[in-house]
Formats: structure tokens, C-alpha cells, sequence
């Protein structure tokens, strides 16, 4: 039996055709000195077993905060304000207790962090991580955690997984640590994963590897997957939908084909337009979007974009655009929404 196979004898709780992951109005709010910053306002989606979402936006638009707020890892607390409901197969996460919290993580959902050295412990060696959780959610002893350890290094394409098993993080390159902490979220084969900014500070080539690896391992997984990033790029051929988020909000949503030909909202066009392409001569100047995103602590009003869009009107700084069902010459577009009032492309509501 492969490596692979090995790890599909566990099956997610998760009924057919019932979403894995279900997000109800979602609001996150982290009380700073300054005031309440509004991190993730009013986010509200679903997905289903061996889909991806893809989540892009500026750095500081809110969704790193938005994929750990899922997770349960922000809660009502001193700190943070959480808001609306969260459901990963059939648990209400903000609802559960810390113990059945830490039960949920590994089991249900598993999260790659943008950063796998601050994401391992820099004292535990890449063995440790793997086994701690075996024993934990599986009820392994020690050798068969240990077993199963070797087992996923293999599968995420870590070559002599029996040494790396007793080395430290820091003697493993950037991307041997991204697999590792790959190999920590899939250990239990959950029905989620969570990964934000699963290719940052890593290399073009071996950027590739890894979204590859997370898209084979999904696919025999049958996992569904929240790919989080700030560079459409990533996304692009990698998810079923993609959300755009800015300022705390999700402004757009799509399939990726339908955002990627003929997005309706200026902030996603201004984003396609920043992307270099093949056909244009070397040097070229990228379109930059002019200005910065709004302070979260006093949004705007009205559109959080309109002081940076091109196409903005009066009613723009005025009114706060909702998500609505888009259509185009009257006929709508099933699955594609935006939060506009001067959509670009022939979008309407």
C-alpha cells in the first residue's frame, strides 16, 4: 500500500452533498488602545467537500484574521469581539468548549501558516510535531505515530523522511519546514484546510511544488480548502471560486473564470491590471492602485474603496455598497456577486 493510499482509511463525518464549512455574517473585532479595529466585517459564504475558495486582497485587508477567526483561534475575550457563526462539519465552532476547540483542530480542520518557522517550535524536532497529534487524535503509541510520521513526510515529498524526523527546524530548508507543517495539517486527513499564504518566502519553483502537492493531496483527500493569498496569481487554476476581500469585506465573489475574464468591481480589475504579464516587453510599469487602504479603527461611511477608485461618484461616499447577486444585460450570472455601486465590465444587480 503507498504512503498516499495509507491515509485515506478515515472518512469525514461530514454528510454527502452537506457543506464542510459554513460561514453566517462573520464579524471580528480586535480592541487595540486606539479603538475597535473592524478586521472582518460581515462575511458570509459556504463550501462543499473537495472545493476550493480561494481568498485574495491587499496585505492588511483581513483575511488572514478571517481564516483564524474561522479556525476558533479568535473568540470572544479581552482581546477580540467575535460575532456570527462559523460550522465546520456540523460544529458550531464558536460554540464549543477549549477541549472540544483543540479536539475540532487536527480531526476536523487543519491550517498551514504563512510562516513555517514561527509555525514549528524551535525545539521539538520535525518527528515531535507529527507525532503529538497522531497520539492525540488517533490513539497511537509510540512507534505507530512515529510510523505514520515517516508516512506523511513521504507523501508530502520530503526525501530521507526517517532522518528528518530527528531534525530540528532550523536545519531543514524553507520549503522541507512548509511540508512539515503541510504534513501537521493533513495528519488526522480533516474535512478543512486552512492555508494562508501557503507559498510565501518560498521560491518561484518550489512555490509550484507546494500548490501542486496541496491540489494532489486535496484530490485524494477529498478535503475541502480555503487558499488564502494576496497574489491572484497563486490562485489562478487553483480554486473552484475566489472571494476578494478589502477592508474586512468581501467585495466580489466568483467563480475563477467568470472574476478572472470579467470581474465587476474596480478594486478587482485594479488588481488583474497590478498582475506583470508574458506579452508585455521587460520593465514594463506595472498599473499601481494610487493610495492605501482605509483605517479599520474609523471605515468610511460609504464605499471603503471609492477615495482609490477611479470610477468613484457622490453616492460612493455615502452609501456602503452590499454583496448582490451580479447580471449582465439583465440576464444573471449564477455564483457571482459584488459590493458595488458603479460596476465596471456591464455588471449590474
Amino acid at each position: 500500500m503507498s504512503s498516499s493510499s495509507a491515509l485515506l482509511g478515515k472518512r469525514s463525518a461530514t454528510e454527502p452533498g452537506s457543506p464542510v464549512l459554513v460561514v453566517e455574517d462573520l464579524r471580528t473585532r480586535i480592541h487595540t488602545p486606539r479603538g475597535d479595529l473592524q478586521a472582518v466585517d460581515g462575511i458570509s459564504f459556504s463550501l462543499g467537500r473537495g472545493e476550493t475558495l480561494g481568498i485574495v486582497g491587499e496585505s492588511g485587508s483581513g483575511k488572514s484574521v478571517l481564516g483564524r477567526t474561522i479556525m476558533g483561534l479568535y473568540t470572544d475575550g479581552p482581546v477580540t469581539t467575535v460575532t456570527g457563526r462559523v460550522t465546520i462539519a456540523g460544529k458550531d465552532v464558536h460554540a464549543l468548549s477549549a477541549k472540544e476547540l483543540r479536539s475540532l483542530w487536527g480531526a476536523d480542520v487543519g491550517m498551514v501558516f504563512q510562516d513555517p518557522m514561527t509555525a514549528l517550535n524551535p525545539v521539538k524536532k520535525a518527528g515531535v510535531h507529527l507525532t503529538e497529534s497522531l497520539r492525540r487524535h488517533r490513539g497511537m503509541n509510540r512507534s505507530q505515530a512515529r510510523a505514520r510520521a515517516e508516512e506523511l513526510l513521504n507523501l508530502v515529498g520530503i526525501p530521507e523522511p526517517r532522518r528528518r524526523l530527528d531534525q530540528y527546524p532550523h536545519e531543514l530548508s524553507g520549503g522541507m519546514r512548509q511540508r512539515v507543517v503541510i504534513a501537521m495539517a493533513l495528519a488526522n486527513e480533516p474535512a478543512l484546510l486552512i492555508a494562508d499564504e501557503p507559498t510565501t518566502a518560498l521560491d518561484v519553483t518550489v512555490q509550484k511544488q507546494i500548490l501542486d502537492l496541496l491540489a494532489r493531496l486535496q484530490g485524494e483527500l477529498g478535503m475541502a480548502m480555503v487558499l488564502i493569498s494576496h497574489n491572484l496569481g497563486v490562485v489562478a487554476g487553483r480554486a473552484d471560486r475566489v472571494a476578494v476581500m478589502y477592508a474586512g469585506r468581501v467585495i466580489e465573489m466568483a467563480d475563477a473564470a467568470t472574476l478572472f475574464e470579467a470581474p465587476h468591481h474596480p478594486y478587482t480589475e485594479a488588481l488583474l491590471a497590478a498582475i506583470p504579464r508574458l506579452h508585455q516587453p521587460p520593465h514594463v510599469r506595472l498599473e499601481a492602485i494610487d493610495g492605501a487602504p482605509p483605517n479599520m479603527i474609523a471605515p468610511p461611511v460609504g464605499c471603503r474603496f471609492a477615495p482609490r477608485c477611479r470610477y468613484a461618484q457622490d453616492d460612493c461616499s455615502q452609501v456602503l455598497p452590499v454583496l448582490d447577486p451580479a447580471a449582465v444585460d439583465g440576464v444573471a450570472t449564477p455564483g457571482h456577486s459584488f459590493a458595488c455601486h458603479h460596476p465596471v465590465n456591464g455588471g449590474r444587480h
